[in-house]
């Protein structure tokens, strides 16, 4: 297929917690794992006794004993596990931060946690209505998701409509634009819904926040910086969730992928307004072996046909991965 827009046609036991271990905990436990060679894109979960036997260490960021967590191929059942441990509903989960229990997009879990990693689980806290009037085509936001049905706000651009409406704040779900419920709906469809939103007439949205410890209470933080030179998790392995297909272990992120997936990251807030991680390690994946931006455009609608890509962003994402590979950023 040619570059264009396009789309495709069509509970288990409760874990155990260690009681009085304080916030700000250490890492996970665990054993030496072999390196899977399973391709998971488009495959079913596997049997439970084929999945990585890996256990992570969990608190709920504003404070619980700690829980140990296993079993997970995807992020729904890594949310699921974490609310069995704390006896909560899943649905009470916003997000998850690695390594630090505050509010750092730029430590944000997304489809890779480090063999190492402390997770840290953010819930939902207090409920705000803001009305907010559009006098820019921009509104200054860039929108991510938690990859099991919530959007929220991962940065606010300094100096833009929405910062200067100061209850809106870094790490915010958003629950409803204008009165209609936007939960199970993909960031980048938020994004594009708010940049639709007329300009020079206000609009509505319902907030949910993360829940705060009252050591945690600090200034307004405008959230991560355009790109984290972060490395994707702490632990000599990654643990690979993907949205289709089985859990894979795999090696810390070479060179090359993390400045790909950085510089695709990028792009994908440039076109449409979001930041994902995953979605740009996966497209750097299936770009790394085609031989030209026909190829690539195919390749991307097989892959991840639920989006509708334009030709430039194609191209700059092609373009970016060959950079890439020839070390040129």
């Amino acid at each position: 297929m040619p570059l264009g827009p396009w789309r495709k046609k069509n509970k288990s036991t409760k874990e155990h917690l260690v009681d009085n271990e304080e916030v700000g905990g250490g890492h996970a436990g665990v054993g030496t794992v072999g390196k899977s060679t399973v391709n998971g894109a488009g495959l079913p979960p596997p049997p439970a006794n084929l999945r990585p036997k890996l256990v992570f260490h969990t608190q709920l960021a504003h404070g619980s004993p700690t829980g140990r967590i296993e079993g997970f191929t995807n992020v729904k059942e890594l949310y699921a596990k974490i609310a069995e441990a704390f006896n909560i509903s899943p649905p009470e989960l916003l997000f998850c931060t690695l390594n630090t229990h505050k509010i750092d997009m730029d430590k944000l879990l997304g489809g890779q946690i480090g063999l190492e990693d402390f997770i840290f689980a953010h819930i939902k806290g207090i409920k705000k209505e803001v009305e907010i009037y559009k006098s820019e085509d921009a509104l200054g936001l860039t929108i991510t998701d938690n990859g099991a049905g919530y959007a929220f706000i991962k940065r606010i651009k300094e100096g833009s409509v929405v910062d200067g409406v100061k209850v809106i704040c870094v790490g915010d779900h958003i629950e409803c634009i204008n009165g209609s419920n936007i939960v199970g709906t993909r960031h980048y469809e938020v994004a594009r819904m708010l940049k639709e939103l007329p300009r020079d007439k206000s609009f509505t949205l319902k907030l949910v926040e993360p829940m705060k410890a009252f050591e945690m209470l600090e200034p307004r933080s405008k959230g991560a910086k355009p790109a984290s030179d972060n490395k994707i998790g702490t632990g000599r392995g990654t643990l690979r969730l993907r949205s289709k297909g089985p859990a894979t272990v795999e090696d810390e992120p070479t060179e090359f992928e993390e400045k790909a997936v950085k510089k695709v990251d990028d792009l994908l807030e440039s076109y449409m307004g979001i930041r994902d991680t995953e979605l740009a390690a996966t497209m750097v994946e299936v770009g790394r072996d085609k031989k030209n931006p026909d190829e690539f455009a195919m390749a991307l609608d097989e892959t991840l046909g639920d989006f509708a890509f334009p030709d430039e962003f194609v191209f700059d994402v092609w373009g970016a991965i060959g950079d890439a590979k020839q070390g040129r950023f």
